[in-house]
């Protein structure tokens, strides 16, 4: 017995694909997305850029002790990963709240029920 796989339309093949994707629902979930990606990325970059160029530029700053063989340059460094790791907390977080509940009633009303 062979099971049949359900026919599946790439996305830019789906019958209704751009009526759906100029729904006020699809832009809406677009726009929340954007505003919180674009934002998040813009301060990264710029917060990472700001250690390359302390790290390039300040050399008795970045080497200033702080205690022990802690330097600023260390800790700076080390809260690249921190704050890497806060916005992805941010993001779950925001995604689970805004994005997450908008994406699924899309799909509900483009796919129907299907339990």
């Amino acid at each position: 017995m062979t099971v049949t796989e359900p026919e599946v339309h790439p996305p830019d093949q789906h019958p209704a694909w751009t009526e759906i994707q100029a729904s006020p629902e699809f832009v809406s979930l677009r726009r929340r997305l954007r505003r919180f990606v674009f934002p998040m990325t813009a301060l990264f970059f710029v917060w990472y850029m700001a250690y390359v160029l302390l790290a390039d530029y300040a050399h008795g700053f970045m080497s200033t002790k702080l205690w022990g063989n802690i330097n600023v340059g260390l800790v700076l460094g080390l809260l690249q990963f921190v704050s890497t790791f806060a916005i992805t907390a941010l993001y779950v977080r925001h995604a689970t709240k805004h994005l997450d509940p908008a994406a699924e009633k899309i799909r509900h009303d483009i796919e129907g029920d299907l339990s």
